[in-house]
């Protein structure tokens, strides 16, 4: 037998692990005894307190017992660059890259450019790449912007073959690199030269974007810029499909003289009566344009601000595929998401690392990854809805086929991949059940998550890859509103499923998925009904505490050795597992402060818009998360101080929270003994707090925490410490 393309190796510490947790289920279980064998005598002060703690309680012993299953048996994947090279050489599949986009003001076209670029310049055959531009905002600016990118693109591609560039986003590479100084003397001069090229590149497609038009003499040279003729907004234009290099063209070459990737821009009809099913419906249409044009049996898709930040990501992608004893299983490849724009102690919670290095790994064990939407390889077929079968044979020449029969893209083509983008085309083939059997699910905002769920159902696997170089480096939210926006979007989505039809644990039990791997996706599932239990747990402590109401055992009780236990133990090992991902010890910190704000902003909110429109009372929608920030906001996000500056209702629940328990702890008069445990709740939520009281009541910059969002807090916490609720 062959050697195989990669390995799988099992992370190390595991029974140490399991003690632990084993110690930290039985010390929940006590807390579940006491609080079971001590609720208080009907009528008796504070019984509807503690029958509250008790179901918070239950909710976070449950939910632990869930986060466990992508803890207990964690993995890692190491791949075989140098075997698939020997077993294959350049006989390798095409591959078709999508690279989405939705607004040129949220995503500026210089950015996605830079991420189109980034693409094209793979450590892979150019005559094999693909590279498609969805621009759902059908948008001239960012055609204007491709357009320029395909002619820099004739000197940017050999520059990075020459001299191994890395990363090769002229963006990223250029803000991270300095002048040769060792190198000869034409290096120096070709880095200069390209350098000045993309700096003008990019003033000339900023100064359109400013200016929100494309100059007149520009539009003449591409026949492209005439779809934009006739008066189109983003809502409401014909198909647009602009193939703007033909890689199957020999007389299309770089400076060279090597072929190009194709290079094709994509803007998809939208009429105002019918439903676009955002990123989903986007997606889906460019598997159809790209089945005509290229065909690849391997799509990778990316968000416009997801660089390519290692050029054999695709070879690292094939050990999998092609890996011969389980790469007919395989129905795609996940990469983690990383950053390039986090502080150095994460003040907003972004980086992801205990999901990317922890959480994605475990589940990788039971059956594969999420598909998490962005840095994905897929197999074409299961995208289209092919069900796992043993004796599936993939047909890797696919692509190269199309490629040899047909010389070079010509209009019939273009005309045919167009009829393909129409909002009528989904409507009036009802065979094809596109956004349900076929290509990514609709009706759901994370139309990843639920599209990755039934191609796993079917009985395929995934895998995930996390190599020492990061494959994808893209762009984190730099402000509060912008993480809550994100977070509210995704536990929305995710709890949706869990709610629907495709809840994990009934769709995945008819897929016979392994309930690990259903408790696995259950984790983000579940963020959502987390928030009330946390806001409960954040709020009646401490109004307790401040009446004299004890919900805990006394110090001097053996009963409070289970909670001190669970709470020490559970708080030292997440700081061991975030210092272990990378972070710092005051960004874990930061991290429980995030934790506290999503779960009362984000999920809160995420919960209540899922149960209205479980009763009908909304629909869903979609919000581009802006990749931009002013300056001072850019400012303050580098200083690591937190941005408060909009008048946002979430702000009320924040300033709220933090500001009743800062009461609560002041004003207490009881006994420390009988109030021990409430008392360090209290404590830990007012220090947890700090930034949230120098944005009250001490900042001056236009950060800080509007007198509105404060003067409402105040009127909250008054009306709590008023009103007999307990």
């Amino acid at each position: 037998m062959e050697e195989r393309l990669f390995a799988t190796e099992k992370h190390g510490g595991r029974a140490l692990y399991r003690l632990h947790a084993v110690t930290v289920f039985l010390g929940i279980c006590l807390v579940l005894c006491y609080r079971a064998t001590h609720v208080p005598a009907a009528g008796s002060g504070g019984r509807a307190a503690w029958l509250g703690m008790l179901a918070a309680e239950l909710w976070f012993g449950f939910y632990w017992v869930i986060t466990q299953s992508v803890r207990w048996c964690p993995i890692r994947r190491r791949t075989f660059h140098d075997r698939l090279a020997a077993r294959f050489g350049e006989r390798l599949p095409c591959v078709d890259i999508f690279v989405c986009t939705a607004d040129p003001r949220s995503e500026p076209p210089s950015l996605v450019v830079a991420t189109v670029l980034s693409v094209m310049a793979y450590n892979y055959p150019p005559a094999k790449l693909n590279v498609y531009l969805s621009d759902d905002g059908g948008s001239i600016l960012t055609f204007y912007a491709l357009w320029e990118a395909s002619a820099f693109a004739k000197h940017w591609l050999p520059f990075c073959r020459r001299y191994g560039v890395e990363p090769r986003s002229p963006a990223a590479y250029f803000a991270q690199s300095e002048k040769p100084r060792h190198d000869p003397p034409h290096a120096l001069q070709e880095w200069t030269f390209v350098k000045n090229l993309y700096d003008e590149m990019t003033e000339r497609i900023d100064s359109a974007a400013r200016t929100g038009n494309v100059p007149e003499e520009t539009r003449a040279k591409h026949k492209g810029f005439s779809e934009w003729d006739t008066g189109i907004t983003s809502k409401d234009h014909h198909p647009i499909v602009q193939i703007l290099i033909d890689g199957k063209d020999k007389a299309v070459a770089d400076n060279e003289g090597n072929v190009l990737p194709t290079l094709v821009y994509v803007a998809r009809e939208k009429r105002p009566q019918y439903h676009h099913n955002f990123k989903a419906g986007a997606m889906n249409a460019l598997i159809r344009v790209s089945s005509v044009v290229s065909n690849s049996p391997i799509i990778l898709n990316v968000d416009c601000d997801m660089y390519s930040n290692n050029s054999d990501t695709i070879r690292d992608a094939l050990c999998f595929f092609l890996d011969e004893e389980t790469g007919h299983r395989i129905a795609f490849v996940q990469y983690p998401q990383n950053y390039n724009n986090l502080t150095k102690n994460n003040i907003y919670g972004n980086s992801l690392n205990v999901i990317n290095q922890v959480e994605l790994s475990g589940l990788d064990a039971w059956g594969g990854p999420l598909y998490i939407g962005t840095g994905c390889f897929h197999r074409r077929e299961t995208l289209c809805g092919r069900r796992f079968t043993e004796d599936y044979k993939e047909d890797w020449d696919r692509g190269t086929k199309e490629q040899q029969q047909q010389h070079r893209v010509d209009g019939e083509t273009e005309a045919k991949a167009k009829s393909l983008a129409t909002c009528a085309y989904e409507h009036d083939d009802e065979d094809t059940r596109w956004g349900d059997e076929v290509g990514l699910k609709y009706g759901c905002s994370v139309e990843d998550v639920i599209t990755g769920l039934a191609i796993h159902c079917r009985g395929w696997e995934s895998v995930y890859s996390n190599p020492a170089r990061a494959a994808f480096v893209g762009v984190a939210p730099t402000t509060l509103a912008q993480t809550i926006l994100q977070h509210k979007r995704w536990s929305e989505g995710n709890f949706g499923i869990f709610v629907s039809r495709y809840c994990p644990f009934v769709f995945g039990r008819r897929g016979k998925t392994r309930l690990p791997h259903q408790m696995g996706y259950s984790i983000y599932g579940l963020w959502a009904p987390n928030s009330l239990p946390t806001l409960y747990y954040a709020v009646v402590p401490s109004l307790c505490l401040l009446k004299g109401t004890p919900l805990f055992p006394e110090l001097t009780s053996p009963w409070i050795a289970p909670f001190v236990y669970v709470a020490v133990a559970k708080n030292v090992y997440s700081a061991w597992e975030a210092l272990w991902c990378g972070d710092t010890l005051r960004g874990w910190w930061n991290g429980q402060r995030m934790w506290l704000v999503r779960r009362t902003t984000s999920y809160l909110y995420g919960f209540v818009d899922t149960v209205r429109d479980s009763l009908g009372l909304s629909k869903m929608g979609f919000v581009v998360s802006s990749k931009v920030s002013d300056e001072d906001e850019a400012k303050r996000y580098e200083q690591e101080m937190m941005e408060f500056g909009t008048a946002s209702p979430e702000y009320v629940i924040v300033a709220a929270v933090a500001l009743l328990n800062l009461v609560c702890l002041a004003g207490m008069a009881a006994a420390l003994d009988v109030f021990f445990v409430q008392v360090a709740l209290c404590g830990v939520l007012v220090l947890l707090n700090v930034p949230v009281y120098e944005a009250m009541f001490v900042r001056k910059d236009r950060g800080r925490m509007p007198f509105p969002i404060t003067l409402a807090s105040v009127g909250f916490v008054t009306l709590a410490l008023i009103v007999p609720f307990f």
